[in-house]
């Protein structure tokens, strides 16, 4: 762990300070835990009263919210907190570097072709013709098919399988559990069976992105599956066979596309989000937690509920839904008063007894 004067964390982030500048940091911590050696932040007025207690020796505030430092609490103005705090968490926190070398349990496949620098880790299997570029890392038991790329930079974490031909592009980040170019839900129904399709194109990842842990991207069936540059998925994400995903998209966790399924730039699909096959979700789209989306979503839309519709309208439903029981009750009191105690009942009774 390192250590950081306020001022170097200021002049680091381009903030501006309130307060004592030379109190060395050592560490970061959240409001409510943090102690005079910790670099704190505050994202918004929501949690003042936590500033207003914390212990925190430094606390990135945005410069937009008016506060004054609470006593022994120095403030560092910046235009975004979290933003600050990626620049100075890796400051704080370095990244032990790992030798490269080959692990002797290592299994490497004919042809292979690994770059300068690169480590792979004890019990790791490299099929026939592998291509790692330069500084790659292979974590423990991960599995690389025969015919895969790595390129320059990237991490194949620890028990991460890459099938046959996957291609993974530069400072790529592959988690624990990832599956990368496994067959695709395909299957046609004849000869009294289902029978399965046979997948002929594979998983092609760009530069700069993330895929979390357990989380799956089939290969194509006919044509490859692609995910753009600075695409970040989260874990147990499920990407179907086909999908097309563009550049700098945010899969949050447990979305489930379809395949075929295209995803335009920058388009971002909160947790649990699904999509029916062949839809299209256009760049910079924003698609609400547990949507379902089952028609195409126009550039720039934010969508939610299922099915997906405008936020607002469905909002708009929702809150229709929810005041059902006062409609309800509103309703049984105007048939009492125009019925009678027995309401509607009763006046079938007496029409019938007519």
């Amino acid at each position: 762990m390192a250590e950081l004067s306020i001022a170097e964390i200021a002049q680091h982030v381009g903030g501006e300070l309130a307060g004592e500048p030379h109190r060395v940091i050592r560490g970061a911590a959240p409001l409510d835990g943090a102690g005079p050696g910790d670099l704190s932040f505050l994202s918004g007025g929501r949690y003042l009263p936590q500033l207003a207690s914390t212990g925190a020796g430094a606390v990135l505030v945005p410069r937009s919210l008016n506060v004054d430092p609470p006593e022994n609490v120095t403030l560092v103005r910046v235009d975004d907190p979290y933003v600050a705090l990626a620049r100075i968490l890796p400051l704080l926190y370095p990244t032990a570097p790992e030798p490269p070398g080959i692990h002797p349990t290592a299994i490497i496949g004919e042809g292979a072709e690994i770059g300068a620098e690169v480590r792979i880790e004890a019990y790791a299997v490299l099929g026939a013709g592998v291509r790692l570029g330069d500084g790659v890392r292979i974590g423990a038991h991960a599995v690389l098919g025969d015919g895969c790329a790595v390129g320059a930079g990237s991490i194949i974490h620890p028990h991460a399988t890459l099938f046959a031909g996957t291609r993974v592009g530069q400072r790529c980040t592959i988690h624990s559990g990832a599956r990368l170019g496994s067959d695709g839900f395909r299957f046609v129904f004849f000869d009294g069976g289902h029978q399965k399709v046979p997948h002929a194109g594979v998983c092609v990842i760009g530069d700069d992105v993330e895929v979390g842990a357990n989380t799956t991207i089939d290969r194509g069936s006919i044509g490859d599956t692609t995910i753009g540059s600075g695409t970040k998925i989260d874990n147990l994400v499920q990407i179907g066979h086909n999908v097309q995903i563009g550049r700098h998209v945010l899969l949050v966790a447990q979305v489930g596309i379809s395949g075929s399924t295209v995803v335009g730039d920058g388009a971002v699909l909160g947790g649990q989000v699904g999509t029916n096959p062949h839809v299209s979700i256009g760049a910079g789209a924003r698609v609400g937690g547990r949507s379902g989306v089952t028609t195409d979503i126009a550039p720039g839309l934010t969508v939610s509920g299922n099915p997906a519709r405008p936020h607002r309208e469905s909002m708009r439903a929702q809150a229709s839904v929810f005041g059902l029981p006062k409609v309800v009750e509103r309703l049984k009191a105007l048939e009492a008063a125009v019925f009678g105690r027995g309401g509607a009942g009763a006046r079938e009774g007496g029409q019938s007894a007519d």
